[in-house]
């Protein structure tokens, strides 16, 4: 059996409730959630809103504790944890945004290195909005971008995961790489 059987597995045991297949589960997909995680902390150099660990566990509560999470497998879990690590990297930068500006009391944090770099914040608030504006006009191009920026996967995984095929990926990725680079651009100006 596969790995990619396994989680496939392991994700339908989740879905219909199983505790234990959940937290094995966790055990199967924390070496590659780990990597994804570095992978953006990388990426946002400077951005240590969030270490790896607390990135991967805040990814990882939110992928579970959804009402009804139905994974149709390996690729679509990982698309789901690449949206998740976004709006979770998102919700700390909009946080630490909110208390630079004067947001009243100091927010508790996990650790006080994780404090992120002014300018990285904001260049991903920046990615952030032009992502929202991308996904009212073309929701998948911004789908494709989730998965590679933050899901660091590849485009015949992202493929696999949304359902359609490498073409429209390397297309959505054009597409979406000129919208988001006029958005951002007009955004300094």
């Amino acid at each position: 059996m596969t790995a990619t059987t396994d989680i496939t597995k392991l994700l339908d045991a989740v879905s219909r409730g199983d505790e234990l297949a959940s937290k094995e589960l966790y055990s199967v997909v924390y070496p590659e959630l780990k990597n994804i995680a570095r992978s953006n902390r990388r990426r946002w150099r400077g951005d240590d809103t969030l270490n790896t660990t607390a990135l991967i566990h805040e990814t990882y509560i939110k992928l579970t504790q959804q009402a009804d999470p139905s994974w149709q497998g390996r690729s679509h879990f990982f698309a789901t944890a690449a949206k998740a690590m976004r709006h979770v990297l998102v919700n700390y930068a909009e946080k630490r945004r909110a208390a630079k500006r004067g947001g009243g009391a100091r927010p508790v944090t996990l650790d006080d290195e994780m404090l992120a770099d002014d300018g990285t914040i904001e260049e991903l608030m920046a990615l952030h909005t032009a992502m929202e504006a991308l996904k009212e006009q073309h929701p998948r191009s911004c789908r494709v971008v989730e998965c590679r920026v933050f899901g660091g996967m590849s485009n015949e995984e992202i493929a696999q995961a949304l359902g359609i095929s490498v073409a429209t990926v390397k297309r959505d990725w054009v597409l979406a790489s000129v919208a988001l680079y006029q958005d951002v651009r007009q955004a300094d100006d």
